[in-house]
């Protein structure tokens, strides 16, 4: 996490399309209070999509003031500058994009260097379309799929702001109850964040919950802890790296959130009854 930020979420996909529009990267983060970036250039189309807080944004030596349900938009080649509120740091969600065909799409939406920012999105269903392109890359098992679902993500977002330009009062409610929502973020955060240190009490600060009061939310809805989960989540990416890699088992334990290989491997063989070394040999050299 950086020290710029109180949480800090990025995907980024490993083999964007050359010959038309595609999906580069996609993140969601907390930064501090005044954080800035810029004044910067980018080759590439970034959107960011305010949740919460607020902060101003600069192009074409034009300043906005931005709040939750505002997106600001960066476009290639030109001149930008942001900056987190003092008082009142915002929180957002971003996706960059590139290729053949994205200039027209922003021209569709009606989106310009001279109209930069969209205001009023429906902030339940176009942050569910970030998250939903987030979780096209991370198995990077079929990276011509994952362009192509990620591609769909990505216009209906845009199609929800070309929404919001056309119809700035127009507010979406809320698709699930605000526990529900809350279970699929706890649980989003646990699948990206599987290999670093995780506290479930900074998680449920996140999102904006008493740490018991959401462990009990997430046993109702999921079953098990999440905690649970996340063991879960780990010892299922070891048995695949154990059975698709040549990785060491110390290798495979700090990729899944382990930094001792010895605590590592107690815990996989209370998960699978045998130690990792002799899964992977049992499950290569079958009798």
């Amino acid at each position: 996490m950086s020290s710029e930020h109180d949480y800090y979420i990025l995907v980024i996909n490993p083999s964007p399309l050359e010959s038309e529009m595609s999906v580069l990267f996609s993140g969601e983060a907390q930064p501090i209070a005044l954080h800035k970036m810029g004044p910067a250039i980018h080759d590439y189309y970034l959107i960011h999509t305010v949740l919460s807080g607020s902060g101003k944004f600069s192009i074409r030596d034009r300043s906005y003031s931005c709040r939750a349900g505002d997106s600001f938009l960066i476009f290639p080649g030109e001149l930008f500058f942001y900056q987190a509120d003092e008082l009142q740091p915002w929180s957002y969600v971003w996706v960059a994009f590139a290729g053949r065909g994205s200039g027209e799409l922003m021209e569709t939406i009606g989106a310009s260097p001279d109209e930069a920012v969209i205001r009023g999105t429906a902030i339940p269903r176009i942050r569910s379309y970030y998250n939903q392109l987030r979780e096209c890359f991370p198995s990077g098992t079929h990276p011509e799929l994952s362009n192509l679902e990620a591609n769909g993500w990505l216009r209906l977002l845009l199609q929800q702001l070309g929404l919001a330009k056309r119809q700035p009062a127009a507010i979406d409610p809320p698709t699930d109850s605000a526990g529900d929502y809350a279970i699929k973020q706890a649980i989003q955060y646990l699948s990206l964040q599987y290999a670093q240190t995780i506290s479930i009490a900074q998680m449920s600060s996140m999102l904006g919950y008493h740490r018991t009061h959401l462990c009990k939310l997430f046993k109702q809805s999921t079953g098990i802890s999440p905690m649970q989960y996340l063991m879960k989540i780990r010892m299922t990416r070891a048995e695949q790296l154990l059975l698709t890699t040549s990785m060491t088992i110390e290798q495979i334990s700090s990729s899944v959130g382990f930094g001792d290989a010895l605590y590592f491997s107690r815990k996989f063989r209370k998960w699978r009854g045998q130690a990792p070394s002799e899964y992977r040999h049992t499950a290569r050299n079958p009798r």
